[in-house]
């Protein structure tokens, strides 16, 4: 074999997982056809760090999502990322509200998420002043933001120490298992080819078509892909809040939320569309909505203080309405070919969990 391991995807799953292959010791080779890593999916979010409050018992979305936290704090210090583990507020505007905090502090011990605490309205607006409507609310001080990248750099960093590459420019074309095991993969505008024993598609919004590319690959077992858009608006003025504020969730997201980057600036996203297409227009007739929702748990904001800022597109793999599953982390006893993991639907948490989901893409590779 030319290589021992191909990862397509040079976002944050696609490094994270070159990572934990190249520290393993293998040769492995990432390759994205962007001119830059994290230039799709990874540098389109809110770099939060999601401490794992919401997601159902057993999931990988709750396991992930706690291994990968822990982890992740671990390595932003080892290698100097910037970050602040600022802690969040999920907080409730109406006694109406409240039985719903009570789940999801349930959830949240049971996925053993460390530290959390209810908290009356008064305690949340002492706390930060400026939630003059809350009732109550749920604090979970390992939630955080962090520069994200700064984290993919040093993960390319890692890999090449390791002896790994990332190459970039480079679009997957397809892959042909080969008889004796592992797979011939194309690549490049000219149709460069290297054999590798191992395949990892770790995509995002390109997952789907690079399953198809891949000959034998069940194309049945392969899920839709849905593109489920998110505004983000930042505040003109002073930043109303020290922790990240949370409303209670909407159906296939955690809902509009704020945060204070790491630069102070106050930002208000993301929203949820469903939309036909791939595009990052911030639509100006989306504000009002923005507002609406702002003012539930800061009625103070000043019309016209909003502007628009930048749009991000979640790889969802359920339509509109539909329940949100749990990732796809596919290895070969799902479609039996050895050697090759596929990975579908890697939203949020998934820059959080980056860290743990490449260590278990490894781990169904098998062998």
């Amino acid at each position: 074999m030319d290589i021992d391991a191909i990862v397509v995807g040079a976002g944050a799953v696609g490094l994270a997982t070159g990572f934990a292959l190249a520290t393993q010791g293998h040769e492995v080779i990432v390759i994205d056809r962007a001119m830059g890593i994290g230039s799709g999916v990874s540098s389109r979010n809110s770099e939060v760090i999601h401490a794992g409050l919401y997601y159902p018992t057993g999931s990988l979305k709750a396991r992930l999502c706690v291994e990968g936290r822990r982890q992740l704090y671990d390595f932003l210090d080892t290698h100097h990322v910037p970050y602040a583990k600022c802690g969040k507020l999920v907080v409730a505007t109406h006694t109406d509200e409240e039985p719903r905090l009570d789940k999801i502090l349930h959830q949240a011990r049971t996925n053993d998420v460390e530290a959390m605490a209810p908290l009356t309205g008064d305690q949340a607006r002492a706390l930060e002043p400026n939630l003059s409507t809350t009732t109550a609310a749920l604090l979970s001080p390992e939630s955080g933001l962090f520069d994200s990248h700064s984290y993919m750099l040093a993960l390319r960093g890692r890999i090449e120490d390791a002896g790994g590459q990332v190459v970039l420019g480079t679009p997957f074309i397809g892959a042909t298992p080969l008889p004796e095991g592992g797979f011939t993969v194309r690549f490049g505008d000219e149709g460069e080819s290297l054999t590798a024993r191992r395949l990892i598609i770790a995509a995002s919004l390109g997952a789907q078509k690079a399953a198809e590319a891949i000959e034998g690959y069940p194309r049945a077992d392969i899920p839709p892909l849905f593109f489920g858009k998110g505004l983000y608006f930042s505040l003109q003025g002073k930043a109303p809040f020290e922790r990240l504020i949370y409303p209670l969730p909407i159906p296939g997201a955690l809902g509009t939320h704020y945060r204070r980057d790491l630069s102070g600036r106050a930002i208000f996203g993301p929203d949820l569309r469903f939309v036909d297409e791939e595009n990052y227009d911030v639509e100006e007739d989306r504000i009002e909505s923005f507002y609406e929702t702002i003012r539930r748990f800061w009625p103070d904001i000043s019309e016209g203080s909003l502007v628009s800022d930048y749009a991000g597109i979640r790889p969802k793999i359920h339509a509109e309405g539909a329940t949100q599953p749990d990732y796809r982390i596919d290895g070969p006893d799902r479609h039996g070919l050895p050697g090759l993991v596929t990975m579908f639907g890697i939203e949020s948490p998934g820059l959080t969990a980056s860290l743990a989901i490449g260590q278990e893409a490894v781990k169904r590779l098998g062998g």
